[in-house]
C-alpha cells in the first residue's frame, strides 16, 4: 500500500475535504422525466435584467477519487461515530454536538478523537 502515517488531524483533515467534496457534486435527478419544450430564447436585455445564477465549481476527478477512499473508512466505527465525525466534517458546533449526544462538550470531542483514532489505527496497521 503507502508508506504514509495517518494521524488523527490527516484523518479529520480527510472527512472534512470529503464533506466539501459532497457538497460540490450535482444534485440527484430522478431518471424517466424529461421537459420537451424547447429552450427559450432571451433576448439581450431581458439577459441583462436577470439575477446572476450562483457558479458551481465542480470537484476534481483526484476529489473524488479522496472521498470515494474516505467513504470507505467510515465503516471503520459505529453508526454514533460516524454521525459525530460528520458532524464535525460539516463543522457543526460543539455545543450542538453534545446537546445531540447528551453529553458535555468535553466527552463529544474525546468520543470524536477516539473515533478518528481508530479509523487512523486501523489505516496504519493495512500500510503495515
Amino acid at each position: 500500500m503507502t508508506d504514509r502515517v495517518h494521524t488523527v488531524d490527516d484523518v479529520a483533515d480527510q472527512f472534512e475535504e470529503a464533506f466539501r467534496t459532497l457538497r460540490k457534486l450535482p444534485p440527484v435527478t430522478v431518471q424517466g422525466y424529461f421537459n420537451t419544450w424547447p429552450a427559450v430564447l432571451h433576448s439581450a436585455r431581458e439577459i441583462a435584467f436577470m439575477e446572476p445564477e450562483p457558479m458551481r465549481i465542480r470537484p476534481s476527478a483526484a476529489a473524488i477519487t479522496r472521498l470515494e477512499e474516505t467513504l470507505a473508512w467510515i465503516t471503520f466505527v459505529e453508526e454514533a461515530e460516524r454521525r459525530l465525525i460528520w458532524s464535525r466534517a460539516a463543522r457543526v458546533p460543539w455545543k450542538q454536538i453534545s446537546h445531540e449526544l447528551g453529553c458535555d462538550r468535553t466527552t463529544a470531542w474525546r468520543r470524536w478523537q477516539l473515533a478518528l483514532t481508530k479509523i487512523a489505527a486501523r489505516l496504519n496497521a493495512a500500510a503495515a
